[in-house]
């Protein structure tokens, strides 16, 4: 407290400085006073205030809502423990401590807000704000991770504020080396006047709309421009303070409590501190908080910076330099340091608040009814909490054109927990595109599928995990007279297939495009270089012209060459002058080779790669066509993914899990049933024998005596028929192994193998019975007399019995 009586006493020097220059200013205004004023003067003077008063009376001010007061109406206090109703004898106490620090510092300190030492409480009752806070595990620390709460802020943030995903990245050309040769292409007879023309016309009104619409944007924001905040540097707010130091944390920062997210000491939120407390002790800032929180030092082991309330072992050291802090070595110094502390420490009291209990399924809700609306400039966003909606839905993002949100410009929506494993749509809606991202494990492989609609032979892109696909589809490309595959890893070097439809024959309301596929004019194809194949054998391009019946052939080119051989082939089928078919002929292949080679002049070369190429177009058809049957499937199951949109819930999920609930509610269902099965065989071992009796005679000693000897003799002949009947049993089995043993021998010659195999699956199985049986049978032999004794002691404690039967030797 010495510093703050050393600032009282500058401030008190000043205020008498300050005093004595007003005093010597009224003096010399007296001297100087002038005479009185004129009658001119006074009129207008009195019309000025007239005009003043009629404004001031024209003002009107608006009406404040009162803010909501929670006071015991609202709160229950009926079911809170004693330490929310009344104050323990330390903490009277410490309230008496807190009352004192207060007055001095109100004292020291009159131009400062006042502290929050001891506010009421639900009950009224006055509590330290120190006591308020319970050091104690939450029930589920792993739900409370600000980790994962600012991972997902990085992430929403991250996703808002970079660059659209979505849009397509093109990329450049590679830069090819300049040619030696090369066509001059064909003149241009466009006029460039009149081209110049037409781009400054086009440029001229992409300016004039790009002023207009930052001249509306202007006007807007000023429409809507914040007005000065008068309370701005008065409010005084709660938050969270980290100090570094301790459990890795490298910088303090901040938490705001009401959303989770984490701040910077530097931010510019924050325009000051006027003090901290923790579970064990209460800090006053005395530092000038000019820079806002930039330039404060959160060591409050310094008492010129924090100055604390209650002293003791408790209160953070001072940051020492390594020099200091050697010299600081003693034990015995440090032990009396101890001691001291020891001797002034006070001893804080216990939390009086309850521990906070949260369910799962609460803190899964994450806000009231489980949704939250947020709303941006021009944006607005919609969270929900898990399985609330049916589809999945656990964000969107609506974007707008306009600042009053009426006119949208795009919509993201995210999912969890979706069984198609769908995880973000983003709708387009200026010009109608939809693009889906699916993660890992969907029916068809599909990563992303970008459509304007759902039906088939329309303009769509589908992108597929390579890894879940066996013939390396990764992206496929339609329009509705093409289709384009691009392929990686495939062992015939495949990478890029290209497909041009026709016109079909049908229109499509007769038939469908599934039974009437479209009919294919063009395949182009694209390999990559093969390493085991020399480049003028390793085909590059391959084009089949179907209604032209050619065949082109491009291949690789070579390192040390600059064009590429090629080849075509001609599929006409003619005739010969005697009508015999001709095969093959040297007109029929039109080729160019870079260096030539004599078997590729053969005309059976030339027959056998005709032959090879009419088999991989059939098989490039069908897989066109299995292509366009793919796509039919993968359009039919995404409509009923989106129809059904089923989700998936975790087996350690037994609230919603249905087949978990099913099956525990089935093994609830056995146990019951095998309790009461225990409870039936439980019987009544003397109702048979009391039968006999007559109803309601009492039994007389001869009448137990009887009872018990013929329950045990009973008892006693049920056992023996059992040994009898496994004993039997065991014989009648052994007899059979025996006749059919007898059997094999005499037919062993003429069996044939599934007779033996046969013989001996009925020996094997006749083997087990026996070896049970006797199990069985040495078993019963073993418990037998157990029972018989374990009966004959329960006839005995019987209470029907047990006072009318004597044992006796």
């Amino acid at each position: 407290m010495e510093v703050l009586k050393e600032k009282v006493e500058e401030e008190e020097a000043a205020e008498r400085e300050e005093a004595a220059e007003r005093a010597e200013r009224a003096k010399t205004e007296k001297m100087m006073r002038p005479g009185e004023p004129r009658r001119d003067e006074s009129f207008m003077t009195q019309e000025m205030l007239r005009d003043l008063e009629k404004k001031v009376s024209e003002i009107v001010i608006p009406s404040v809502e009162e803010p909501l007061i929670l006071t015991q109406d609202l709160i229950d206090t009926s079911n809170l423990p004693p330490s929310y109703k009344t104050n323990s004898t330390k903490e009277e106490h410490l309230l008496q401590v807190a009352d004192n620090y207060s007055h001095q510092y109100s004292h020291l300190c009159p131009d400062r807000v006042p502290l929050f030492l001891y506010p009421l409480n639900e009950c009224d009752v006055p509590k330290f704000v120190s006591t308020t806070i319970r050091p104690t595990l939450m029930p589920y620390p792993e739900l409370y991770n600000w980790d994962t709460c600012a991972q997902f802020v990085s992430d929403f943030l991250t996703m808002v504020l970079l660059p659209d995903p979505l849009k397509p990245i093109i990329k450049s050309e590679e830069k090819q080396p300049p040619k030696k040769y090369a066509i001059k292409p064909p003149r241009d007879l466009n006029s460039k006047f009149e081209q110049d023309q037409e781009l400054k016309k086009q440029l001229q009104l992409k300016a004039e709309e790009e002023k207009r619409r930052r001249e509306e944007e202007e006007k807007l924001v000023e429409e809507v421009k914040e007005k000065p905040d008068p309370l701005y540097g008065l409010r005084v707010h709660c938050w969270v303070l980290v100090l570094s130091g301790k459990r890795e944390v490298p910088e303090s920062f901040f938490i705001d409590p009401l959303t989770g997210r984490s701040y910077p000491t530097q931010d510019d939120h924050f325009l000051g501190i006027e003090s901290l407390w923790n579970h064990r002790n209460y800090w006053i800032n005395m530092q000038d908080c000019w820079n806002c929180c930039k330039d404060l030092i959160f060591d409050l082991g310094d008492p010129v910076k924090w100055e604390y309330m209650l002293p003791g072992p408790e209160k953070h050291r001072l940051a020492l330099s390594e020099e200091d802090d050697e010299t600081l070595n003693d034990e015995d110094d440090v032990e009396d340091l101890g001691k001291e502390d020891e001797e002034k420490s006070f001893d804080m009291p216990s939390s009086w608040v309850m521990q906070i209990q949260i369910s799962p399924e609460a803190f899964e809700t994450r806000c009231p009814n489980g949704k939250k609306v947020i709303q941006y400039k021009k944006a607005q966003v919609e969270k929900w909490a898990p399985y609330l909606n049916n589809n999945g839905l656990m964000c969107r993002l609506t974007t707008y054109q306009d600042l009053e949100c009426t006119k949208i410009l795009e919509i993201k929506e995210w999912y969890q927990n979706r069984e198609d494993m769908l995880e973000l749509k983003h709708m387009n809606k200026t010009t109608g595109l939809c693009i889906d991202y699916f993660k890992p494990g969907h029916p068809q492989a599909l990563c992303v599928h970008s459509y304007k609609s759902m039906q088939p032979e329309m303009d769509r892109v589908m992108e597929f995990y390579e890894s879940a696909r066996v013939d390396g589809l990764i992206k496929r490309e339609e329009t509705p007279k093409t289709m384009t595959e691009y392929y990686t890893g495939r062992s015939d070097f495949l990478s890029y297939r290209h497909i041009n439809f026709g016109p079909r024959v049908k229109k499509p309301t007769q038939c469908t495009a599934e039974s009437n596929p479209r009919p294919i004019v063009k395949i182009t194809e694209c390999f990559h270089r093969n390493p085991a194949k020399s480049a003028d054998e390793d085909v590059a391009e391959r084009v089949f012209l179907i209604n032209e019946e050619r065949i082109q052939l491009r291949y690789h080119c070579r390192e040390d060459h600059i064009t590429t051989s090629k080849r075509e082939f001609l599929r006409r089928t003619e005739v010969d002058s005697k009508g015999n078919k001709v095969i093959m002929t040297p007109d029929m292949c039109i080729s160019f080779e870079v260096e030539p080679m004599e078997h590729t002049k053969k005309l059976l070369y030339q027959y056998e790669t005709m032959m090879q190429l009419k088999a991989a177009e059939k098989v490039s058809r069908h897989q066109a066509w299995e292509s366009e049957l793919e796509v039919l499937e993968i359009l039919k199951l995404r409509e009923e993914e989106d129809e059904e949109h089923t989700l998936t819930i975790s087996i350690y999920d037994t609230k919603r899990n249905e087949k978990s609930r099913e099956y525990r509610e089935a093994m609830e269902r056995v146990l019951h049933e095998e309790h009461l099965r225990q409870v039936e065989t439980q019987l009544d071992y003397l109702a048979p024998f009391l039968a006999q009796l007559p109803p309601g005679e009492k039994l007389t000693r001869w009448q137990a005596i009887r009872l018990k000897d013929e329950c045990l003799s009973d008892f006693k002949q049920r056992l023996i028929d059992k040994a009898n009947l496994i004993q039997a049993r065991f014989e009648k089995e052994t007899q059979e192994l025996q006749k059919k043993q007898q059997w094999y021998q005499e037919n062993q010659v003429t069996l044939t193998p599934e007779d033996e195999d046969l013989y001996l699956s009925y020996c094997s199985q006749a083997m087990f019975r026996i070896r049970i049986l006797e199990q069985r049978l040495n078993r019963h032999k073993e418990l037998a007399p157990l029972k018989y004794l374990a009966l004959e002691e329960k006839l005995y404690k019987d209470p029907r019995l047990m006072d009318l039967v004597k044992v006796y030797g």
